[in-house]
């Protein structure tokens, strides 16, 4: 289990990433969503011991996890949202630099890792090519892979699928979920299909504080009955806006209909929509609903 408990952080200049942030984690996989700038990636460096919080605790299994680093880094698998390799290496001969200076100094136990850990990321076949050809995805994987290096209690992925093609997003997520049946993994993104897809628990989080947290199917059910849509014209959208709550417009068949929060019917013309956690993310981003 993750704890965090009245976490904050300020820059310099002013700008408060981090506001009185308290989430409990627990094991399988937890989906940490939100915008960009939101103060997901500051959360993320601070629970992977690369900056410091002005205030607030963070626990891993009742390890403190702002005092006690080095022993922190050694249960953490992180996958940064900017994952630099070299790129005029093999995949197989930069995993095993990386086990290496994770302190699997014996080559025969070094070499049976790797072997291992290019088979649970599909990188098998590919091992000897350098990872300067590697397309995003593999890139991803083999990022996952180096996470993954000394069986992490706790992986942490940041912005994982962004830019990545349909099936290498497919490919990374079934590879995060296996990895979620054994360990908590902090998925921190902007795509709510992400969280959808994988996540049993979640966060939303905005200008640094948290806004909901729980069950995505809760959060769901807890729309029922408030979400009309409604087919509008592109000239008719911003007008609608300054009368109604509107959560989202959405192209269908290439055609806008809008999502309205509402507890009754908005106006004519509007029907009854089974809310989304499309529907629940904007929802919170709103301060009125």
């Amino acid at each position: 289990m993750l704890q965090i408990r009245h976490l904050s952080k300020t820059y310099p200049g002013g700008v408060r990433a981090l506001a009185d942030v308290s989430l409990d984690i627990p094991r399988g996989m937890f989906g940490l969503l939100g915008p960009n700038g939101a103060g997901k990636s500051t959360l993320m460096r601070t629970i992977a011991t690369l900056q410091e919080a002005d205030e607030g605790t963070i626990t891993l299994d009742g390890l403190d996890v702002l005092r006690e680093k080095e022993e922190v880094r050694r249960r953490l698998g992180y996958l940064p949202q900017e994952f630099g390799v070299y790129s005029r290496i093999t995949a197989e001969a930069m995993l095993d630099h990386f086990a290496l200076l994770k302190g699997v100094t014996e080559r025969g136990e070094r070499r049976d890792l790797v072997e291992r850990l290019l088979v649970r990321t599909n990188l098998w076949e590919i091992r000897k090519r350098r990872l300067d050809t590697f397309s995003g995805g593999m890139k991803q994987r083999f990022g996952i892979a180096q996470a993954l290096i000394g069986d992490p209690e706790l992986v942490i992925v940041d912005e994982p699928t962004a830019g990545l093609d349909p099936e290498e997003r497919n490919r990374f997520h079934d590879l995060l979920a296996e990895i979620g049946e054994n360990v908590v993994v902090l998925l921190s993104t902007h795509i709510v299909e992400d969280v959808r897809d994988l996540c049993a628990r979640m966060a939303i989080l905005s200008g640094g504080r948290v806004l909901r947290s729980g069950e995505p199917q809760g959060m769901i059910e807890s729309l029922r009955g408030k979400v009309w849509r409604r087919v509008v014209a592109r000239s008719e959208i911003e007008a609608w806006r300054a009368r109604l709550p509107v959560l989202s417009t959405r192209l269908s068949g290439g055609r806008p209909v809008m999502h309205v929060y509402a507890e009754d019917r908005p106006d004519e013309g509007f029907e009854p929509a089974p809310p989304d956690l499309r529907d629940v993310y904007f929802a919170a981003l709103r301060p009125a609903v």
